[in-house]
């Protein structure tokens, strides 16, 4: 879905058609969904009328096709998306939620960056003892990724949204990806 810029300067531009919204992309995995690196990407997003697109990382084993049906990723993906969206909801930040298969994190990451137009990137980064993604793939991801990168360092003291796949699936939430989970 493409969102026309609301900006300033929307539809006064003598040189085409008005611009579309900055993309602003937040890829987290289930166990690293910090409070802090998506509020950053939320107050960054409200500043600039961007679009937000959390992307949710699913690890997919080795010996299974990429993309297998992942019963048990499906209950994380939609409370993740949940609590991402309630939250962006608090802020006033349009969302379009999107998912992404890897292997690892960084393949995830690396299909990320080939699959999506972004303006930039809000990520966590961990510290020791807490949730995040490691530091040689936050290295990586600066090393190879396109555009604006921002690193938010999730530390032990930040708090992770509450994401409990059973709230979720028992408010009768549906994952939206038709064959992706069974």
């Amino acid at each position: 879905m493409r969102v026309p810029w609301r900006g300033a300067d929307a539809g006064t531009r003598a040189d085409g058609p008005p611009r579309e919204a900055p993309r602003i992309i937040f890829p987290f995995i289930a166990a690293a969904l910090s409070r802090r690196a998506l509020d950053a990407a939320l107050r960054l997003a409200r500043a600039e009328d961007a679009l937000l697109l959390p992307v949710f990382l699913v690890q997919v084993p080795r010996w299974l096709p990429l993309d297998a049906p992942l019963a048990r990723a499906a209950g994380s993906l939609v409370a993740s998306q949940e609590a991402v969206e309630q939250r962006a909801a608090r802020f006033g930040v349009p969302v379009d939620a999107r998912v992404e298969r890897g292997r690892t994190p960084r393949h995830a990451l690396m299909r990320l960056i080939e699959s999506e137009r972004y303006d930039r990137m809000v990520i966590a980064a961990a510290a020791p003892g807490a949730p995040g993604f490691a530091p040689g793939d936050v290295a990586w991801l600066l090393a190879q990724a396109p555009g604006e990168i921002i690193v938010v360092r999730a530390g032990p003291d930040d708090d992770l949204l509450d994401v409990e796949p059973d709230q979720a699936v028992a408010r009768g939430r549906t994952v939206a990806l038709p064959g992706a989970f069974s």
